[in-house]
């Protein structure tokens, strides 16, 4: 017996270590797309560079994409170029980073690289230049060491054409003729010098115009751009401008003898280098075009919301983003099996079924910048559907689960709309207040669904509101909070009519998040999580274990919190008090909104879609017993044992750790995990309910750190 029980042992070590089964987060299947910067073609391979989803591979011609960042530890792609069987990304922030092997893996190549912003890269040559915010850099080694060759002024764009290599930035169009050894301003005739593209088609040179840039959070408006063709290599340049918007041009591509410009209003065609322009939009749901490519007889654009393909100059485009999971989610909602996401850029979309597969939730949403989305009955039985948008985009309703939506902002005098609450109305009428927080506008109130909206603001003397929340005080009153840039949470006990400070504010950080869990108010800032137990009266740190404290997003489940930070989500199981990461699997953690749906955490990331995790993976319910703190790790018997149906495991930490405690058959095959999670020091104890399982022989295994221990239990009916 003892043979046998030796032998299954070791079938068990081996099977999970070479079947490891992680509790972890999966990225759900959509929504598919994201803001596209930049692409590359290598033969039949076409990658696609997104800002905060990395970089994605295409072999077939857009019908499907793969993410390809393994090390890619910047995700935040905005240059791409091929040299042989090598490939360069230059990101925001990261510097350049070096693929051999079509992007299954990249290792970072920053030395002499001063500034890692990386807009552009070339290859001419044997020579690898890279365009940053404040400079041009040149490595003649594939990036092994870089020397700069231009300072003091950002480079955006390349092109080449013959023996001479132009750089397009803030300063406007430079030229060297000698391999990038030394360069010369030529920008005589262009009347703005904000390059953000270039293209070569024979002997014409064309610059795209970018007269300014609009901040990914920002509200203002670039006051426009234009084409300009220089016929002799930059000394003397003409606009070509008939047809073409006054906006800024934010990507040139030849392709035979047409030329394409990409705009923040589509794509326009010229076919006779730039004299006329036709807008080419058929087809294109997204008109943000950031980047464009030309593989074969098909045309590539990158907008900020994903890829789109034409095989036919510009006639018809098609989406082509299965699998391109880059998007980035900044609000989540959840009513029933519904859950829906608001997407940057994209407008929203729904799932039904946790993810595994996602529709366009948009029709007649005009404007598609979602910041905040909420529910609220419609008193006849029915729900209600209200997306809060950014970019004065104000906000929209939905009576039919997302299939349409109408605009309801009359009255709402600040459309940058960045928070949305509901509160049952007073009198017991069975209608609700809808609070709308604004971007310098306060907090709104609509009684009738938005159909008419009213300024709330007595008191309230901070009008940046980035976060709402309601909870009642038991005593019959609501009490609505507003947290605003200053780091101000403020309290109104009688539907806005009137605003409270509280009485300490939050070290002047942005309050991002709100959550009420009984008389417990967190408050998620870019300096941690506060707590407070008298309505926002007094305010106590609780970030302990929080190694990130940028916090986006606030989630409640029953006694636990979680929060999205700029480092993942983490658990808090004691109010705050300590946490603990929940980040095994999560690859994108910039993690913008939270939101529990059945059993179910679903969490929104920058450039990295839905992801979901179960509940149980995380919130354990695992007990810490009282007294001393052990001296040593260690695993008891369980007891009762034999058991039947339930058993209770127990355990000692002397240091915090990460623990996973599971559960096999006598094959090895996982058949319960338990914990997987860090814990802090102390002695724990598991309850552990096997009702579902037949009688035998099961083991029980112990994690934590570098300590294993393994025994054996019987469950015995």
């Amino acid at each position: 017996m003892k043979r046998i029980f030796r032998f299954l042992l070791f079938f068990f070590f081996l099977f999970t270590s070479i079947n490891p089964l992680h509790a972890q987060w999966v990225q759900t299947n959509g929504p598919y797309g994201g803001n596209v910067t930049c692409f590359a073609v290598s033969g039949r391979n076409i990658f696609a560079g997104t800002n905060g989803g990395g970089v994605f591979l295409s072999t077939n011609d857009g019908t499907s994409w793969t993410s390809v960042n393994n090390r890619l530890t910047n995700p935040r792609v905005f240059a791409l170029a091929v040299s042989g069987t090598n490939l360069f990304a230059g990101t925001y922030g990261g510097g350049v980073f070096l693929s051999t092997n079509n992007g299954t893996s990249w290792t970072a190549i920053n030395s002499g690289l001063t500034n890692l912003y990386v807009a552009a890269l070339a290859v001419d040559g044997g020579n690898l230049f890279a365009g940053t915010a404040n400079g041009l850099f040149l490595s003649t080694n594939n990036g092994a060491s870089w020397s700069a060759v231009v300072t003091n002024t950002g480079i955006g764009a390349f092109a080449m054409n013959g023996t001479n290599l132009f750089a397009g930035g803030g300063g406007g169009v430079y030229l060297s003729a000698n391999n990038g050894t030394s360069w010369t301003a030529v920008d005589s005739g262009l009347t703005c010098t904000s390059v953000n593209s270039l293209a070569v088609s024979g002997a014409n040179l064309f610059a795209g115009i970018l007269v300014s840039v609009v901040s990914p959070v920002g509200h203002e408006t670039p006051p426009g751009g234009g084409v300009f063709l220089s016929t002799n290599n930059g000394t003397s340049w003409t606009a070509v401008n008939t047809g073409l918007p006054n906006t800024p041009v934010t990507a040139l591509a030849v392709k035979g003898t047409n030329l394409f410009a990409g705009t923040s209003s589509g794509i326009f065609l010229s076919t006779n280098d730039g004299t006329n322009w036709t807008q080419v939009n058929s087809g294109l749901t997204n008109t943000g075009i950031s980047a464009f490519a030309v593989s074969g007889t098909n045309l590539f654009a990158g907008t900020s919301g994903g890829v789109f393909l034409s095989t036919n100059n510009g006639t018809n485009w098609t989406a082509a983003n299965t699998g391109l999971t880059s998007i980035s989610v900044m609000s989540l909602a959840a009513n029933g099996t519904n859950l829906f996401a608001g997407i940057w850029g994209r407008g929203v979309f729904l799932t039904i079924d946790d993810g595994i597969s996602w529709s366009s939730a948009s029709t007649n949403l005009t404007s598609t910048w979602v910041r905040s989305l909420a529910f609220s009955p419609n008193g006849a039985g029915a729900t209600n559907i209200f997306a809060g948008i950014d970019f004065s985009g104000g906000i929209f309703l939905s009576t039919n689960n997302g299939t349409s939506w109408t605009q309801v902002d009359s009255g709402l005098t600040d459309t940058n709309v960045e928070a949305l609450a509901m509160s049952p109305a007073s009198g017991g009428t069975g209608g609700t207040n809808i609070f709308a927080g604004t971007a310098g506008g306060g907090v709104f109130l609509s009684t009738n669904n938005g159909t008419s909206w009213t300024a709330v603001n007595s008191g309230l003397t901070n009008t940046w509101v980035y976060s709402l929340a309601v909870s009642s005080n038991g005593a019959g009153v609501t009490n609505i909070f507003a947290g605003t840039q200053d780091g101000s949470v403020f309290l109104s006990t009688n539907n806005g009519a009137s605003w409270t400070l509280s009485s300490t504010s939050l070290a002047n950080e942005i309050v991002f998040a709100l959550a009420i869990t009984g008389a417990n108010l967190f408050a998620g800032t870019n300096g941690g999580v506060f707590l407070s137990t008298n309505n926002g009266t007094i305010w106590t740190a609780a970030s302990t274990g929080l190694t990130n404290t940028w916090v986006n997003a606030l989630a409640v489940s029953g006694a636990n919190l979680f929060a999205g930070t700029n480092g993942g989500i983490f658990l808090s199981t004691n109010n705050g008090t300590s946490w603990t990461t929940v980040n095994t699997g999560l690859t994108n953690t910039n993690v913008y909104a939270l939101v529990v749906s059945s059993t179910n955490l679903f969490a929104g990331t920058e450039g990295g879609g839905v992801w979901r995790r179960p509940l149980s993976e995380m919130v354990t319910s695992v007990a810490k017993l009282p007294g001393d703190l052990p001296t040593r790790f260690g695993l008891d018997q369980n007891y009762p044992n034999p058991f039947n149906p339930s058993t209770t495991i127990q355990f000692s930490l002397p240091s915090q750790s990460f623990v996973t405690l599971k559960v096999f058959d006598a094959l090895g095959r996982e058949v319960s995990n338990l914990i997987a999670e860090e814990v802090p020091a102390g002695t724990y104890s598991r309850h552990w309910d096997a009702a579902a399982l037949p009688s035998g022989v099961y083991l029980y295994r112990l994690q934590a750190g570098r300590y294993a221990e393994t025994r054996k239990m019987i469950l015995l009916r």
